[in-house]
């Protein structure tokens, strides 16, 4: 079931149909600080794998974006959130968070996560906080993996 929302001259959806891989792609392998130089292969399998969201503007441009990862039942991890620059300064980022917090895919959970460089403000509005028991988390990274993949 796609859903759907509005803000302002402005529909959210996780329509994957809809969905600007094109422009997503330059984004986030182009534009992000996160992902720099993802390759597009990877990139497309994360989306077909993910909860994806884009912002369409009345002429269907996609304006912002954001995915997912998910079981869509106990676990969330909010990442890939894009806003173009052209379509900053509108709220976008504040309504896709607001849309994804009550999308019907996203309740119940035990966590939702997400990491940010500079926007704790905006995301704190949502409920989000500090990670509780970090020090129990642990990773393997590994933050050259896309420059070897190539």
């Amino acid at each position: 079931m796609v859903v759907a929302a509005q803000h302002g001259r402005f529909t959210l959806s996780d329509d994957l149909a809809r969905f600007d891989l094109d422009r997503a792609y330059g984004w986030i392998s182009g534009e992000s600080y996160w992902a720099a130089g993802i390759p597009r292969s990877v990139f497309e399998r994360s989306v077909r794998n993910s909860l994806v969201v884009g912002v369409y503007d009345t002429a269907n441009v996609m304006a912002a974006m954001a995915r997912v990862v998910t079981d869509r039942s106990t676990f969330g991890w909010v990442c890939d959130v894009f806003v173009d620059v052209g379509f900053r300064g509108h709220g976008l980022g504040k309504a896709l968070t607001a849309y994804l917090v009550a999308h019907p895919d996203l309740q119940g959970f035990r966590r939702l996560h997400l990491a940010t460089r500079d926007a704790h403000g905006l995301y704190a509005q949502f409920g989000f906080g500090p990670l509780t028991g970090a020090d129990r988390w642990m990773e393997i990274r590994d933050p050259d993996v896309y420059r070897r993949r190539g």
